[in-house]
Parts: structure tokens; C-alpha cells; sequence
């Protein structure tokens, strides 16, 4: 492998915890992050694998971490290796060569230039028994975390995929933030990525699982046995159960790339009067980014739009930036029925509250909430959910009281140990949480004497600016401290239970909330009275 010269650079006299992005002399647009990681000078690819955030402005730990600042996807320091999701890629790393007074890269150009790499999936499958195969109900965020992680951590068994969306895993979360309905755009991988793995996809929807024989059968009467079980499902969209919303047309959910779609081609040529029910994310990110050239109204239940997450006054906050756009509230609200069109009886043409408040509709949205989509165990004999629906699981995502059955994603009730939990069980619904809990199972199937890790569950949203979120409310908190204006889209608010820490979200001040989820998975989060004093979260170090 050739070498190349490193700009500017003629030591590696770097601190530990230190980093510095530098251009690669030879080759266009060519640039490398150098970082001292424990003692060891290393070169890795720039940018996050995830969404393309420059990595020299994430956080470097003292363990060889390196962070992206907007979403949480971690790498190893040392290697370039995924840690933590929402990244697929890992970095390319480079060795450091020092030569005559300057300091070079050894690597090839194309790689120097990408900064990223595939896993390594490629597999010959060394059985076609049953008793080896893992079969993954679902092709969601967890899926994709499972079978990638399965394959790079030298699974060599059969995947067998069982899906009835009709398309490979996609970056759901781009629905609701910009109504994509490009599936090239919206798919990570494409079906001859998971070809080359021996991973197969079964278009069809599973009706049962049948624990005696290990096996699971489907709408179309197939059935597939397995050694191991994945239940990665997702959650099902609530609709309501109110006059006018099970029978008219131009009333909306929205979960699958195909649901994207139908509103996409109702709003059409713009110009739409649509109301949006829900204040929490989906409908938030719904209403800002359908707000340009059409009248938009969200109704929620709360005080203030996310109050029951983030509290009274960062969601006022936030709802004033969106009425800035042009989107109106109608809080404290409850809905009555929806009415019929006077030009199209079969659609929709206003929603009607409870205070006799009519909203002249073109098309509705209902964000109001998902359900674990566990239906089609409800019947099962053996299996049990809990009261919400869900799949109480254990720290390895095993199922209770069953052999050889995971769950994970929007359907796990999981212990939970971050700060201000003991363990308490919880259910989170974010595209993070569900493709590292898929990463943990692989890890696990791989090799079960490996004790599970902690990941702090990240979040983002698209909304004024974006917000992002880190930790969990499973016990509740009982103050805020904020740091900062939710109104003009820059601030810091610490959600707080007693003087812990449990949870935070920020806007416009990254890396805030990827130094914060790092140290609260060290057990080092600052105390809300240090917080209230004025501590910075970006001065504390977690290199020391």
C-alpha cells in the first residue's frame, strides 16, 4: 500500500483525548482524523458513517471511544470498528507512519477518500439444518443490527428474514422527518448486499409461533423452523376510535415507506388544509415538514407539545418556532369525530373537537402513538405478553420463561440499568435503542458467555432545529434545569430525579448530548445541583 504525506503535520505530538482533522497531500478532498486514543497516534475516516457529521467535533473517551456528535453512533478508536448504532459503516483506519521529518498515512486512495468500510457478511453457509437457523420476525432497525452483526461476529448458520413491508431494512426514521418515499434512498442495504451473507428475505407476515416444534408458520401457510427466534416486529400506528375516522378516505397513519406514499400523493400539488392529531414526535416532525406551501393545524392533549417528555416549557418552546412557520395548535384539546367532505362524502373534510371547535381537513394524520405489533401472539397458548402488549425480556432480549426467543425493538419490555434505574423494566420506541438491541442478541447468540453492555438510548428529531435525547424517564422526573432558550432553538435541559441526572435533550449544542449519553454509560453524569450551578456539560472531560 502506497503512502502518503499528511499535511501541515511534522509530529504526533498529540494529547490523549486529542484529535485533529488533516488534509492528505496527493489526493483531492482527501483528509484523515487523527486522534490519540490511550497512548495510540491512530488515523481513521473522517465522517460519521451514519449521516456524514464531521467526527473531530464528536467525543473521543478515555476507553477509545469515538462518538458522532449528532446521533450517538460510536466507533472504536482504534480500528474504526461499530460500537453502538445508528452506524453500519465502520471507519477505514490507517497506520501512521513517521519518516524524515513528516508524518504519512499507509492506505490506498479510494479508501483514503471513502473513509468508510462494509462489514465483512460475505458467508458460505456451513449448514441448512433448521436447528441452526435464526429465523428475525420483522425487517426494521433491529434486523438489520442482528443479521449484519450476526454475520461480521462469524455466524455461520442459515438467516432466514420474515417481513411483510416488500423491501429491505430502511432508514424509517426519514418518514416522518421529510415524507421520503424514494425507496433507493430510503434502503441501507439492497438485496444483493444481503444475497452475498446467505441472508434470506421472506416477503410474507407470520400468524404464529409454535414453541414445541420450534417453528413459525405465516399468512401464506409457509412454515420455517428455527434454532434461534428474533421477534423484531415493531410497533402497529393507534388509530382512534371516533365517529368518522374507521370509514373515511384522506385519514392517514404512518409507519411503512407505503404509508409515506398515500400522503405524499393526497398533498399533491401542495395547497392542503391538514390536520395533524397528536403533539408528540411524529406528529411534530409531520407538521414541520408538511408546513411549506400548505395550512397546517396540530391538535394535542397536552398543555404543551411534548410536555409528557420534555416538559411545560421546552415544548412551549418549541411550539413557538413552529407557529413560526406558520403551524397552528389547538393544545389542551380532545378530539370529537370527523366529518365527511361536502364536495366528496367518502373523504374527509373536518375534524370536530371536543369544545365544538371545527378544523376544515383535507387530509388528517394521526400521530397518536404505535402499539407493540404483537397481534399475532395474542391467541398463542405459551407465549405471554404484558398488559401493554409487549415481550418481557431479560438482559440478553431473551423472551422470560422461553428457550431460545428474543425480542427486541418497540415490542422488548427490557431491564433497563442507566442512571436513576435499578434495573426497572421499560419499553423505549427509538430507532437507536431497537438496532443495538438487535447488535446485542447477535452478540449473544455468537457467543452467550459474553455479558451485555450498556447503551444509552439516543434519540433525534427533526423539529425547529434538531433535537436531540439521550437517557430515560422510566422512573419519572421531578425537575428540569435548563440551560439556555427552547424558543430560540439552543439549549440544554436536564430531566432530573432527586439530584440524578435520568435523561436530557438539547438543541444547538452538539456534541451536548453525545458527551452527555457517554457519560451517563461511565456512571459520570454531573449532578443536577452541579447543573443548576452553571457546569458546562462540553467542559467535562472524559479523557482524564
Amino acid at each position: 500500500m502506497s503512502l502518503f504525506k499528511l499535511k501541515d503535520v511534522s509530529s504526533l505530538a498529540l494529547q490523549p483525548g486529542e484529535k485533529k482533522e488533516v488534509e492528505v497531500e496527493g489526493i483531492e478532498g482527501g483528509k484523515v482524523l487523527l486522534l490519540n486514543a490511550g497512548g495510540q497516534i491512530q488515523a481513521l475516516g473522517t465522517k460519521c458513517t451514519h449521516y456524514g457529521a464531521p467526527l473531530v467535533k464528536g467525543v473521543l473517551t478515555k476507553s477509545g471511544r469515538l462518538v458522532c456528535p449528532w446521533h450517538g453512533a460510536c466507533f472504536n478508536a482504534k480500528t474504526g470498528d461499530v460500537e453502538d448504532a445508528p452506524a453500519l459503516d465502520a471507519l477505514t483506519a490507517f497506520k501512521v507512519v513517521e519518516k524524515d521529518g513528516a508524518i504519512f498515512v499507509q492506505g490506498e486512495e479510494s479508501a483514503i477518500k471513502s473513509g468508510r468500510r462494509k462489514p465483512n457478511i460475505k458467508c458460505r453457509v456451513s449448514s441448512s439444518a433448521e436447528t441452526d437457523r435464526v429465523v428475525i420476525v420483522g425487517g426494521g432497525s433491529g434486523t438489520i443490527g442482528a443479521v449484519e452483526s450476526l454475520r461480521a461476529g462469524g455466524f455461520t448458520g442459515p438467516i432466514t428474514v420474515i417481513s411483510r413491508e416488500g423491501y429491505y431494512p430502511i432508514d424509517r426514521t426519514k418518514l416522518s422527518k421529510a415524507l421520503l418515499t424514494d425507496l433507493e434512498k430510503a434502503q441501507w442495504r439492497d438485496g444483493e448486499w444481503f444475497k452475498s451473507g446467505s441472508i434470506d428475505f421472506v416477503w410474507d407476515e407470520v400468524t404464529d409461533v409454535d414453541l414445541n416444534s420450534k417453528s413459525v408458520t405465516t399468512k401464506s401457510n409457509g412454515k420455517h423452523g428455527y434454532g434461534k427466534l428474533i421477534l423484531a416486529t415493531g410497533g402497529t400506528p393507534r388509530s382512534l376510535p371516533l365517529q368518522g375516522f374507521k370509514v373515511l378516505d384522506n385519514i392517514f397513519v404512518l409507519r411503512t415507506l407505503h404509508d409515506a406514499k398515500k400522503i405524499v400523493e393526497a398533498i399533491g400539488e401542495k395547497g392542503k388544509k391538514i390536520v395533524i392529531i397528536g403533539s408528540s414526535f411524529i406528529g411534530l416532525e409531520l407538521a414541520n415538514c408538511t408546513s411549506s406551501d400548505n395550512s397546517v393545524s396540530v391538535v394535542g392533549m397536552e398543555s404543551a407539545p411534548l410536555e409528557r417528555v420534555l416538559g411545560k416549557e421546552v415544548g412551549g418552546g418549541l411550539q413557538k418556532g413552529l407557529e413560526g412557520k406558520g403551524i397552528k395548535f389547538y393544545m389542551s384539546a380532545g378530539v370529537d369525530k370527523a366529518e365527511p367532505s361536502t364536495s366528496d362524502p367518502s373523504k374527509v373534510g373536518s375534524v370536530v373537537l371536543k369544545d365544538g371547535t371545527k378544523l376544515e381537513a383535507d387530509i388528517v394524520i394521526l400521530g397518536v402513538g404505535v402499539a407493540p405489533a404483537t397481534e399475532f401472539l395474542k391467541d398463542n397458548k405459551v407465549i405471554r405478553l404484558e398488559e401493554d402488549g409487549s415481550l418481557k425480556t431479560d438482559e440478553n432480549f431473551l423472551v422470560t420463561g422461553l428457550k431460545d426467543v428474543y425480542a427486541i425493538g418497540d415490542i422488548a419490555t427490557y431491564p433497563y440499568h442507566g442512571p436513576g434505574s435499578q434495573g426497572n423494566y421499560t419499553r423505549i420506541e427509538h430507532w437507536d435503542v431497537a438496532q443495538n438491541q438487535g447488535r446485542s442478541v447477535a452478540r449473544h447468540i455468537v457467543n452467550p458467555s459474553v455479558k451485555p453492555s450498556f447503551f444509552t438510548p439516543v434519540f433525534w428529531s427533526a423539529l425547529t432545529g434538531q433535537l436531540r435525547y439521550c437517557g430515560s424517564t422510566v422512573n419519572g422526573w421531578d425537575d428540569v434545569v435548563i440551560q439556555g432558550n427552547p424558543a430560540e432553538s439552543k439549549f440544554v435541559a436536564y430531566y432530573c430525579n432527586g439530584d440524578t441526572v435520568v435523561a436530557m435533550a438539547s438543541m444547538g449544542r452538539d456534541p451536548a448530548m453525545t458527551k452527555s449519553a457517554e457519560l451517563m454509560r461511565e456512571g459520570a453524569m454531573p449532578t443536577k445541583g452541579q447543573l443548576q450551578n452553571g457546569l458546562d456539560i462540553l467542559d467535562v472531560s472524559l479523557v482524564a
